[in-house]
């Protein structure tokens, strides 16, 4: 019953035999190799026009080198102030953009919004030197809480960030999630809406290791190369990196893993509604469910070898969050390889 994260599972069929056929014989070091050519193609068909792509190991280099792109020391980033970029990379944007600024902006159930960010953005006011300047805007797709940021809400932030002169980033580490349950083509989901840059990543829905920078303007890509090479993820041997993109693109697989995950992400949501106790935080939008139990129940599950992580309510004004002192908010994550069978007995555990 493993629903800690889908960082945890494993790879396919599919990834293991691309990796594989990758390691014989001889190729271009560096990236110049015909199999990240071809994972590059790939990539911009995908997203229906012609893209630079730079390969990294870790979601965390490829937001990182993406904001560091665009972004001077000392200037502003703005995000949501529960975001991945502030909680969990170690201040990685931070440090490789020589002491960039995150600004953290509130938002309900991890989003931020196209009139809190125009309201924060006119606090700072014009080019001022002792402010600093502004230059990135960053939202999580999915988020972490596991909501979704429709094309219309991307476009409504793209609006107020490019009418400030700023770059519109996307750390898309569940971007695959997202596009599943939307129904919503990639390049709807970007820069139809006006997303810069994507941090397109396929670690969490059954890749080795396997990220991306995707810079939809290839002529605003020229510091990216120079960048990744001095942080460490220029790849002698990129192509076991691209081989992995290539697998998982092919035939829409990334997609079909993505879905499986929603979909085990539902079961195990409707089961919880007629679990004793149970409560949901909010209605899960992807493969993350957010659920309030009694201390009791988490004991149980946690005694039956059920992995999960508890959650605390920090960054999250304005969400309708009662927990109480009996009870515990708990955070599952459904995998391209969680089975029915998984989510059925950790519910029957739950139910007691």
């Amino acid at each position: 019953m493993h629903f800690a994260s889908d960082n945890w599972a494993g790879v396919p069929d599919a990834v293991s035999s691309a990796l594989a056929a990758a390691a014989g014989g001889f190729a271009t070091a560096y990236g110049d190799d015909e199999a990240t050519a071809a994972a590059t193609a790939q990539i911009s068909a995908l997203f229906e026009r012609e893209v630079a792509v730079f390969y990294v190991a870790t979601g965390s280099a490829a937001n990182s080198l993406a904001l560091a792109s665009v972004t001077p020391p000392g200037a502003a980033v703005f995000c949501h102030e529960a975001a991945h970029i502030v909680t969990d990379e170690c201040n990685a944007p931070l440090y490789l953009t020589g002491g960039a600024r995150l600004v953290g902006i509130q938002g309900d159930r991890g989003k931020i919004h196209a009139g809190s960010l125009a309201a924060t953005l006119e606090r700072f006011g014009p080019a001022n030197v002792h402010h600093g300047r502004v230059t990135a805007v960053s939202i999580t797709q999915a988020t972490e809480l596991g909501t979704l940021y429709t094309p219309t809400e991307v476009a409504a932030i793209a609006g107020v960030t490019h009418a400030h002169g700023l770059t519109f980033h996307m750390d898309g580490a569940r971007f695959a999630n997202a596009v599943a349950r939307l129904g919503v083509s990639p390049a709807d989901l970007t820069w139809r809406a006006g997303v810069d840059l994507l941090s397109f990543g396929l670690t969490k829905v059954g890749a080795w290791a396997a990220e991306s920078i995707v810079v939809f303007d290839p002529d605003r890509a020229a510091e990216i190369p120079y960048l990744r090479k001095r942080a460490g993820h220029l790849f002698s041997k990129s192509r076991f990196i691209s081989a992995q993109f290539s697998a998982l693109l092919k035939d829409g697989l990334w997609l079909d893993l993505a879905r499986h995950a929603n979909a085990m992400a539902a079961r195990l949501t409707e089961g919880l509604r007629s679990v004793p106790g149970a409560r949901l935080a909010w209605e899960p939008e992807a493969n993350e469910i957010f659920p309030i139990l009694p201390v009791a129940t988490v004991a149980r599950l946690e005694a039956a070898g059920a992995r999960f992580y508890e959650w605390g309510t920090d960054g999250l004004h304005g969400d309708a969050l009662p927990v109480h002192g009996k009870e515990t908010m708990i955070r599952l994550v459904t995998a391209f390889s969680t089975t029915a069978e998984e989510v059925d007995q950790f519910l029957a555990v739950a139910a007691g």
